[in-house]
């Protein structure tokens, strides 16, 4: 009888849990992360910053994050939000290599968290190349 009773418990913690993971994914971001993909479709946040990292960004930085010959892949050593935050808003220089600031361009500097969600969608393999699906509201 006991082993009948651990047996109907933990089929409930498991399925509990299966459906929690399950409707978090869907529901919300997880937790660190600024975008939400549900089957291949970006949220409006994570959309955005695709829209707005290739109507400028991809410019040095590469199609989808990827890197070119006078930047860094995004995609493969993305760093930490602040980080991001810094060297998009205040430019950066590294070595030969020089980034200008974009703190004053209305076409960037609000929206610079979007770009982040973006790119750690790709960063961390939720999000291919090319144009990603929008999840409905």
């Amino acid at each position: 009888m006991g082993s009948l009773l651990q047996t109907v418990v933990l089929a409930s913690a498991f399925l509990s849990f299966a459906t929690d993971a399950g409707t978090a994914g869907q529901d919300a971001a997880a937790p660190g992360k600024f975008y939400r993909v549900v089957d291949g479709k970006a949220d409006a946040r994570t959309y955005d910053g695709f829209r707005r990292y290739h109507s400028g960004c991809d410019r040095c930085h590469g199609p989808d994050g990827v890197g070119s010959t006078f930047a860094p892949s995004l995609v493969s050593r993305l760093p930490d939000i602040e980080a991001f935050r810094r060297a998009v808003l205040n430019g950066r220089a590294d070595g030969g290599s020089v980034m200008k600031g974009f703190a004053d361009d209305p076409n960037f500097a609000p929206y610079v968290d979007d770009i982040y969600a973006y790119l750690q969608a790709r960063a961390d393999g939720s999000l291919g190349r090319g144009r990603p699906g929008r999840l409905q509201p």
